[in-house]
């Protein structure tokens, strides 16, 4: 009895999180449009739009509740009002996990597929957004900590080098991953905030991301 409670603690200690499946639609016409996005945006020309997760970047959707933060996500082409990037191709934003307010982890899409949510750095990049980010629906701490346990998670599944949050990706701008050929193409961020991914990064410390590059 006692080995078996040993044994369990132990599977327990090593489980991943709980995600749940709950895709976008990724049809012929979203794979032709990312595939476009790689050639155009990035200058790679692929027969399928795999990616090599390098970064995880972590985003929030400044969208009150799940499924409105879904529905942004859900249709394949970009919608008119997203007229501050559709000059960059009338792909649609998405992300490879959602994880709600009360720190359910929602799978969008597959990891290794790629999403549009990191100017630059879409090649290598898996996204995790977090519903809520505004004054009135600050990231939660079920957020946070699930946040924790995904990216655990990830970098023992993947070859992951970086952590950062979105508005840090322009510190990447002069470093061998960045591959936007528009130098004009920038956006201005601040999620998922300083105080949020400060405590991320304390909670992952022992995972020894490299640190993301000075501007």
């Amino acid at each position: 009895m006692k080995k078996l409670l040993i044994c369990l603690l132990l599977c327990c200690s090593c489980a991943g999180p709980k995600i749940i499946d709950k895709p976008i639609v990724f049809d012929e016409n979203r794979k032709q449009l990312s595939l476009q996005y790689l050639e155009e945006r990035y200058d790679l020309e692929q027969e399928e739009p795999k990616i090599d997760p390098k970064m995880i970047v972590l985003h929030w959707t400044a969208i009150p509740d799940l499924e409105r933060s879904f529905n942004a996500f859900k249709d394949p082409e970009l919608p008119g009002h997203r007229s501050e990037i559709s000059g960059a191709g009338s792909l649609n934003v998405s992300a490879h996990f959602l994880i709600d307010r009360d720190g359910s982890i929602y799978r969008l899409m597959p990891e290794t597929t790629m999403a549009r949510h990191v100017i630059g750095l879409n090649h290598v990049a898996i996204g995790v957004e977090n519903v809520g980010g505004t004054a009135d629906t600050p990231l939660t701490e079920a957020q946070l900590k699930a946040n924790i346990k995904l990216v655990k998670y990830l970098k023992k599944k993947y070859d992951i080098e970086y952590l950062l949050g979105h508005y840090e990706y322009t510190n990447f701008e002069d470093h061998e991953l960045w591959l936007e050929v528009d130098e004009g193409y920038r956006t201005q961020k601040t999620d998922p905030g300083n105080d949020f991914m400060a405590e991320i990064r304390k909670a992952v410390k022992n995972l020894n991301f490299k640190p993301v590059p000075k501007n």
